[in-house]
């Protein structure tokens, strides 16, 4: 293995790094190398389990040569095509193979470049949508209280995690939220989807009471909410909110950013739960995060509301230079081949229960309050120490990378979301670990 570069602290400087505390990260780096399989290893040769799948995007594990390879013929045949008015067969192709994995009746899909220009690109469609049908009155966004949809200025008033707004102003106009379903005084150490909560969805009668459904654009939600700390939706939740969105013609778009390529054991969320929105964000799993690329699925009803008028006019003003990326399209369909051969839409499924007890084996243990789980996604809520939130998560995250397992905290939430390709000793080995860290944080 090749020397990797030392950094000493004044060359970590130039880096302005991401939902980072950069001052305490330059004083004391955690730096990756190299990475294949389940895990990633630091400059000095030492393992680190990936207990989060990168940043829930490595699905399918680390280091797949079919997409090294992929990606290599694509970039040496043509590096970049212009998406506008010109087309390239990788991107319908990547299209097919996506639309394959998706519920009935979403089969038309836009490419974006992330998760956060996916969320962008679905709240104008659906603004855009109901003016085209004549109804240019819904321009209300509705989305929910602790829910994450990127760092768009659309995602960010869409979302509801506090420290992702307050600093921005006032966001879009016209935006109103659902409450989250979190309660731990009726839902704590639930496995799988709590009973208690569906009702919440109800709220969604009180905004159309107050706002009046045809000022209502669209509403959106992660099935499962990620980010900010695994909300697993109440039984019922989620089908309800499909049925109002229904009966006031308000279109429901899940942000499947997470959910999405098997994490549930199933194509998508929408899949697992039985319920199909009108549109779906997506991003991270597409190319297993080797090359960035998002994308938003919609329904042929939507596409075709869009299909009028001369054939030589543009039918949607929206897009991205990068949109349909030749690279990241090899990338998408490699990933998407690998998915169908191997089967991994399956996986977390097969080994659902094996997650399950091991996530719920930490009950006990110092300072955690609240175990969840669904599908290959996991939750430590852990008790905040007085005046300083967020702070035992950390400790915890810190001692977890020295111990040699790689997690993912969210205020004091430790989140778990591993390659789709986990084994049972790599679920021991992950849980083991971070029972022990548990036990060792103040």
């Amino acid at each position: 293995m090749p020397a990797q570069p030392q950094f000493d602290r004044a060359e970590l400087e130039a880096f302005w790094m991401p939902f980072t505390a950069n001052r305490q990260f330059k004083a004391r780096p955690r730096m990756l190398a190299r990475a294949s399989g389940m895990h990633y290893w630091t400059p000095d040769g030492r393992a680190v389990l990936d207990g989060v799948a990168g940043l829930w995007c490595v699905n399918a594990g680390h280091g797949r040569k079919e997409i090294t390879e992929a990606v290599s013929r694509q970039i040496a045949e043509m590096e970049y095509a212009p998406p506008f008015q010109m087309g390239h067969a990788p991107a319908f192709e990547l299209a097919n193979a996506v639309v394959e994995w998706l519920p009935d009746g979403l089969d038309h899909v836009f490419f974006t470049n992330s998760g956060s220009e996916s969320v962008d690109t679905a709240l104008k469609i659906a603004l855009a949508y109901h003016r085209a049908r004549g109804e240019g009155t819904r321009t209300r966004l509705i989305g929910r209280e602790r829910g994450y949809h990127g760092v768009g200025f659309g995602g960010i008033s869409v979302g509801g995690m506090v420290n992702n707004r307050k600093w921005f102003g006032t966001q879009l106009p016209g935006v109103d939220h659902l409450p989250h379903t979190h309660n731990l005084s009726q839902n704590a150490y639930s496995r799988g989807e709590p009973a208690w909560g569906a009702h919440l969805a109800d709220e969604l009668e009180r905004l159309v009471a107050l706002h009046d459904a045809s000022t209502i654009a669209a509403v959106i939600v992660e099935p499962v909410a990620g980010s900010t700390g695994v909300l697993i939706p109440p039984t019922g939740y989620l089908q309800r909110l499909r049925e109002l969105c229904t009966k006031h013609g308000i279109l429901l778009i899940f942000d499947e950013v997470i959910t999405g390529f098997g994490r549930l054991g199933s194509p998508f969320g929408s899949q697992h739960f039985g319920v199909t929105p009108d549109l779906i964000t997506m991003a991270k799993g597409l190319t297993n995060g080797a090359i960035p690329m998002g994308a938003v699925a919609a329904s042929k009803g939507i596409y075709d509301t869009f299909m009028q008028g001369p054939e030589n006019a543009i039918e949607l003003f929206h897009g991205y230079t990068y949109s349909a990326h030749p690279v990241a399209c090899a990338a998408g369909l490699a990933t998407q081949q690998i998915y169908k051969r191997d089967g991994l839409f399956t996986r977390a499924r097969e080994i659902a229960d094996y997650w399950a007890d091991a996530v719920h084996s930490l009950k006990g243990l110092p300072h955690v309050i609240d175990l969840r789980n669904l599908g290959l996604i996991g939750a430590v809520e852990l008790e905040p120490i007085a005046g300083k939130p967020g702070a035992r998560a950390f400790d915890a995250f810190v001692r977890a990378f020295e111990a040699g397992i790689l997690i993912r905290v969210t205020g004091d939430i430790i989140a778990l979301s591993p390659p789709l390709i986990i084994e049972r000793t790599h679920v021991d080995e992950l849980f083991g670990k971070l029972a022990d860290v548990l036990r060792a944080t103040p």
